[in-house]
């Protein structure tokens, strides 16, 4: 039997202690045709020194600077050489077995692009993780939200989710990718820095036709929020800016203009949340992110626009998950459905 080449890359940003404690169980992979990358973002801890001496078997690529998630994965992987590309975060504990299945999958079905394995949280390990859970959703308005969480409510795995499924976005935790599918689109938009740049990659990818997908029979376990926690302004700055240029960037030209207008409202919304909460610093945060969209809205436009007419919609949820959550009190995955 023949194995294609996967490269696992971790992209690191003074993330010792993640590397002390995670590497391992990466290291200790069973696939047989694997290369592990430390991709370094010009970290000034002990990062690469620790690497290189603990595990001499990585392969490590260093960045000038620090480019960001996305920036620093495109940086990173125009150097590398594989069949599929796997961006790890630092702080995933890997199981047995985690590639081989996910390989497999995608190996017998060219049309699949990325596929994300099964995210639970490291500290509540019977739970889904934040991040990923059983594989991304977006609704109507470009709220993202996954299958084990929405919004704030993570659902515990009774293995209501152990079915293969077409998501519309990967986490970016443990996202798995053909190379082909990755230069394709020229991989991340390093405009987006970090956050939204996963769902935006995907998005790119389903505009082409391609197919997104959970592999429940690969496992992975998330700390999450390793770089940023939920209450910064900064992470709440970059998910709304990102969010808005990703809905300008993927939609077709005159539903982006209604759906962006209508999300200004609902992104009011939740300044004001922000406000009531005592969260000012979050509040000011989404309004520097509308005057940032605003005055780069050139920026954002998409130069595929013949690609769209090939759109994927799997996993789009025509619905609003806000009015669902907030009004219709409906918080797991299958509550919507039902």
């Amino acid at each position: 039997m023949s194995y294609p080449k996967v490269a696992v890359i971790i992209l690191n940003w003074n993330g010792q202690k993640f590397l002390e404690q995670f590497l391992p169980s990466v290291y200790n992979s069973s696939y047989p045709n694997l290369e592990i990358i430390l991709g370094d973002n010009a970290s000034t801890d002990d990062s690469v020194a620790f690497t290189k001496q603990v595990f001499p078997r990585i392969t490590i690529l260093q960045n000038d600077k620090n480019y960001g998630y996305a920036g620093g994965y495109n940086h990173i992987i125009d150097r590398v050489e594989a069949d599929y590309y796997v961006l790890l975060n630092s702080d995933v504990e890997v199981t047995e077995n985690w590639i081989e299945p996910v390989i497999a999958m995608m190996e017998a079905d060219p049309t699949i692009a990325v596929t994300q394995p099964k995210l639970r949280s490291y500290y509540q390990r019977n739970q889904f993780e934040y991040a990923g859970a059983a594989g991304g959703y977006i609704d109507r308005y470009g709220y993202p939200f996954c299958r084990g969480r929405i919004f704030d409510t993570i659902e515990t795995d009774t293995g209501q989710y152990d079915d293969k499924a077409e998501i519309f976005w990967a986490s970016g935790a443990a996202l798995f990718i053909r190379s082909s599918c990755w230069k394709e689109v020229k991989g991340l938009d390093a405009g987006f820095f970090a956050h939204m740049e996963e769902i935006d990659l995907c998005w790119r990818l389903k505009n082409r036709g391609y197919k997104v997908m959970y592999c429940p029979d690969s496992v992975v376990y998330h700390v999450g929020a390793g770089t940023l926690n939920s209450d910064s302004p900064h992470k709440t700055y970059l998910n709304f800016r990102n969010n808005l240029a990703m809905l300008k960037k993927n939609l077709p030209a005159g539903q982006a203009f209604v759906i962006i207008f209508i999300r200004f409202w609902l992104d009011f919304l939740s300044l004001l949340r922000f406000v009531f909460q005592g969260k000012f610093g979050c509040a000011r945060a989404i309004s520097k992110a509308h005057i940032h969209f605003l005055g780069n809205l050139g920026k954002h436009s998409s130069k595929e626009e013949k690609d769209k007419s090939r759109f994927n919609n799997a996993g789009f949820y025509r619905g609003s998950i806000v009015w669902q959550y907030f009004i219709n009190k409906k918080h797991t995955f299958r509550g919507l459905f039902f």
